[in-house]
């Protein structure tokens, strides 16, 4: 994500401008993204327990976890309040990335009612927490059960990635952005003894913290991190799993001219190095930084004059539109551009452009079901809905 000041400017332009031909475009979209709610702050995120209870859970950057109901009510009282945790940059009402940035639900959360959130503290610390729901309100959660499981210092207050997600394995990926700056002027995303530019694979089951998976790339080498699963990035903003065939959708956001989409197929032994700060989507990015060996390339990339912030989204899965499944959702924070991508039958990626909604959405997230939801920095949540 960008600075807020340009925002307007590049809205406008983004609207006045179609896009260029990198994209097919679809001038009668079969769905539309309704707003169901507008009411909060900075949202970052939205996503469900998978506890069969239909409530979503709103990720607010100030600190805080609110409970949308089965009918989209907002619960008063917080599910989780970490407001004494956060920087005072997001108490302030200015652009940063700091914040609470992340949240997931263990996938037995029936059960064991733990989940994960992510935040960057006051200290410019990145904190990986564990929780539990209380025993008596399956709608606030224990605010004394906190467990640091991870921490990092960073070096700089922006790109702290923030994502959070369980694969199909079992165990828990999180993606930490390069530690900020421009350029990345520690190098991070080719340096394997830090975690910083890096998605990280760990094991936090019947333990207090975690442990290593076994089978992680990197694990028999000690010149490398033992949870790192893969590397080469500058900001993932929001990654996924397709919940039907276990593939891994990275977005990583770009620093001067370029966007990108990375893809990992299920069943993958890990280890991909996606190039930064080598290259800059499919360019050349830094001449003092080696290009890595067997780098992973970008399924999609697009230039600074069609968006400046790509956040990951969604493969659609739910019923509501079955002619969207198996497409890829993402978009763009400053002008609310939105894509879809798939591969067709020789396995050639085609990519969607479905216009610009000229929200800020700073995520995407799914209910139980599938279906797909978006959020706007700016405090609506919108849903994914079939035009008749």
């Amino acid at each position: 994500m960008k600075l807020k000041t340009v925002l307007q400017i590049f809205i406008l332009l983004s609207l006045m401008f179609p896009l260029s031909g990198t994209v097919q475009s679809q001038d009668t979209p079969q769905y539309q993204w309704v707003e169901l709610i507008d009411i909060f702050d900075n949202p970052l995120y939205i996503t469900h327990a998978g506890d069969g209870s239909g409530r979503l859970f709103v990720v607010e950057q100030y600190g805080y976890i609110m409970i949308l109901d089965q009918n989209m009510q907002l619960i008063p009282e917080p599910f989780l309040d970490v407001t004494a945790q956060m920087p005072a940059d997001v108490t302030q009402g200015g652009y940063t990335e700091r914040g609470l940035i992340g949240l997931v639900f263990h996938p037995d959360y029936k059960n064991n009612g733990i989940f994960f959130v992510h935040y960057v503290r006051y200290d410019n610390k990145a904190i990986i927490e564990r929780y539990h729901v209380s025993s008596d309100n399956p709608n606030v959660a224990d605010p004394n059960s906190g467990t640091i499981i991870f921490s990092a210092d960073d070096p700089f207050p922006n790109h702290n990635g923030g994502q959070l997600a369980f694969g199909p394995d079992g165990y828990l990926y999180f993606g930490i952005g390069d530690g900020g700056d421009l350029g990345d002027p520690f190098k991070n995303g080719q340096n394997t003894k830090v975690p910083f530019g890096k998605m990280l694979r760990v094991d936090v089951n019947n333990t207090d913290t975690y442990t290593i998976p076994p089978d992680n790339p990197f694990v028999d080498n000690p010149d490398y991190l033992p949870e790192i699963w893969a590397l080469g990035f500058r900001n993932p903003w929001r990654f996924s799993f397709d919940r039907l065939t276990g593939d891994l959708y990275i977005a990583d956001v770009g620093e001067a001219m370029w966007e990108e989409i990375d893809f990992q197929p299920a069943g993958s032994p890990g280890g991909q190095n996606y190039g930064w700060n080598a290259y800059e989507g499919n360019h050349p990015f830094s001449d003092t930084t080696p290009v890595p060996e067997d780098m992973t390339l970008p399924i999609f990339e697009y230039s600074h004059n069609e968006g400046c912030s790509v956040t990951g989204g969604y493969v659609y899965r739910g019923q509501a539109i079955p002619e969207l499944q198996g497409q890829y959702f993402f978009g763009d924070y400053c002008n609310g551009g939105v894509w879809t991508t798939s591969r067709d039958a020789d396995g050639t990626w085609v990519t969607v452009n479905h216009g610009y909604l000229g929200r800020q959405i700073s995520s995407f997230g799914e209910d139980e079901q599938g279906e797909l939801y978006m959020v706007d920095y700016k405090g609506a949540i919108l849903c994914l809905e079939r035009v008749e």
